[in-house]
């Protein structure tokens, strides 16, 4: 892993994407069959608001050096990276939970968490959504990729995902008064 993605300047949006591959065929008497592939994985648009080169060619010199889609760093979203809700103290799991599990038992949290809320376990880096309030059992979309150990650290603030470019291609163009325009398309490697 290269390191963290600049988090200065900000971006001025950002898109988050949900991806999860699923097959879906009609019968000729439209019956309706959906299989999922348990898969899941998060995709980012950042655009950034017209910069001065000295404030935008860093951000391109870290795109430079990850290569195109061969390098990984962790990017923490802006607003999106910190729960929404009330959570302060080291939230913690509490016994294991195995791949495939949708609840995990916490404990250690003063406060809540929100739906839409976006975690991730300390040893893992894979990020997770809660899909309900919680503070003591947390659900969670997709279901746990790997198993987790009890008292592993669950992180709900400066959540960092561990992301890569989307294509090989990176560019930027020169627009009025020297001013740069960028915008990059990020997929969560795992």
């Amino acid at each position: 892993m290269a390191g963290s993605f600049p988090t200065t300047p900000v971006p001025s949006s950002i898109n988050i994407t949900s991806i999860q591959p699923t097959m879906v065929s009609v019968t000729h008497s439209l019956r309706r069959q959906v299989r999922t592939r348990n898969s899941q994985r998060w995709a980012l648009e950042l655009d950034y608001p017209p910069l001065s080169r000295a404030d935008f060619m860093p951000v391109f010199a870290f795109s430079m050096s990850q290569k195109g889609q061969f390098g990984t760093f962790t990017f923490i979203p802006p607003v999106y990276g910190n729960t929404s809700g009330s959570a302060s103290g080291t939230l913690l799991v509490n016994g294991a939970a195995t791949a495939g599990d949708s609840t995990i038992s916490a404990d250690g949290l003063t406060g809540t968490l929100k739906a839409g809320d976006f975690i991730r376990f300390a040893g893992h880096d894979k990020v997770y959504m809660l899909t309900a309030d919680g503070s003591t059992s947390l659900t969670i979309e997709p279901p746990l990729h790997e198993d987790v150990a009890n008292d592993e650290v669950i992180i709900y603030n400066n959540v960092p995902f561990t992301m890569a470019f989307s294509g090989d291609v990176q560019g930027f163009s020169r627009g009025a008064a020297d001013l740069h325009d960028y915008s990059v398309s990020l997929v969560e490697a795992l």
